[in-house]
């Protein structure tokens, strides 16, 4: 007969706070980061101003000259306001006149007047992108059909497109309704947008390892539990970049199509009309270029709060 063994069971030990594998870390590691991002935002800010002045200071009087071509401006005050100049003008009335609101006023007004528009196209764009990746995800013959057709549509110039758009738009009525201007310029704002939703959503679809999905089949679930249980989770870490993406473009979709369409209001025509005054105030020139900057920024940002409530679907997020 053996004797028993007296070895003692083995102890799991907790990890400690100051372990890397402790789970408290992984807020303040986040949080860290996050930090780490504004910062180097902020540098990133600081070091394009130094640049601009540095250049305006250091560079030849007729710009950057190559084999006969100017590659980069003249450092006057016409071509680059001092940067100074250009944040003090803001600041200051839009025009001359008693009573006329600050220039940042009318560029905030402006800008929300366009950030609607291109919330519409994006959302139109998410739902057809996110449609047109289902299709595609589902028969593969459908992918080979469509998506060679999708990259096609983006060489399309906007600037051509967008008046046809508008020309279409005010044949458009059904009984009551009729087809306003700042439709056609969301509809061209979902044209952009929808591109990156639907190869990201399709990415994300199509990500599920084989030994998953085969999992699922042992359990009997058909297309859509796995959809539901499987795919669309795992799509989150490619559909978010795709949605941030999608909601740039949209923004780039609006301005563009303001410009071509001659929409009023938004900072699409601010652009067109300030840099019309550039000869006698160049600084005003660049206030709906910052304008359309932050527009663009708080768009992308506001689908990162939508990432706050997938938090727990966002493990190895694709860049």
């Amino acid at each position: 007969m053996t004797a028993p063994s007296t070895a003692e069971p083995a102890v799991t030990r907790p990890p400690a706070p100051g372990d890397p594998a402790h789970p408290a870390r992984a807020p303040r590691r986040r949080s860290h980061r996050s930090g780490a991002a504004w910062l180097w935002g902020i540098v990133g800010v600081a070091m394009v101003m130094v640049a601009w002045e540095l250049y305006k200071l250091l560079a030849p009087e007729d710009g950057v000259l190559v084999a006969g071509v100017r590659i980069l401006p003249r450092p006057t005050d016409l071509a680059m306001p001092h940067v100074w100049d250009m944040a003090g003008r803001l600041l200051a009335p839009v025009t001359r006149q008693e009573g006329s609101p600050p220039l940042w006023g009318v560029i905030a007004l402006g800008a929300l007047t366009t950030l609607g528009i291109a919330a519409v196209g994006w959302l139109v764009g998410m739902i057809v992108g996110f449609a047109f990746a289902l299709l595609m995800q589902r028969w593969r013959l459908a992918e080979w059909g469509l998506l060679p057709w999708i990259i096609l549509s983006q060489t399309v110039p906007l600037i051509a497109f967008a008046p046809i758009v508008k020309s279409w738009g005010s044949r458009i009525q059904i009984g009551g309704f009729e087809w306003q201007d700042w439709m056609s310029v969301a509809l061209i704002a979902s044209y952009l947008a929808f591109f990156p939703i639907a190869v990201g959503a399709l990415r994300g679809l199509q990500s599920p390892d084989r030994i998953h999905t085969e999992l699922m089949h042992t359990y009997a679930a058909g297309y859509w539990p796995t959809l539901i249980k499987l795919r669309l989770p795992a799509s989150v870490p490619y559909l978010l970049p795709a949605l941030r993406l999608g909601a740039a473009n949209a923004v780039v979709g609006a301005v563009v199509a303001e410009v071509s369409t001659g929409l009023q209001g938004g900072i699409g025509r601010l652009l067109i009309q300030f840099a019309g005054q550039a000869s006698g105030d160049p600084a005003k020139a660049w206030g709906p270029i910052f304008g359309a900057i932050a527009l663009g920024l708080v768009a992308a940002g506001s689908v990162a709060l939508l990432g706050l409530f997938l938090k727990d679907y966002r493990r190895g997020e694709a860049a």
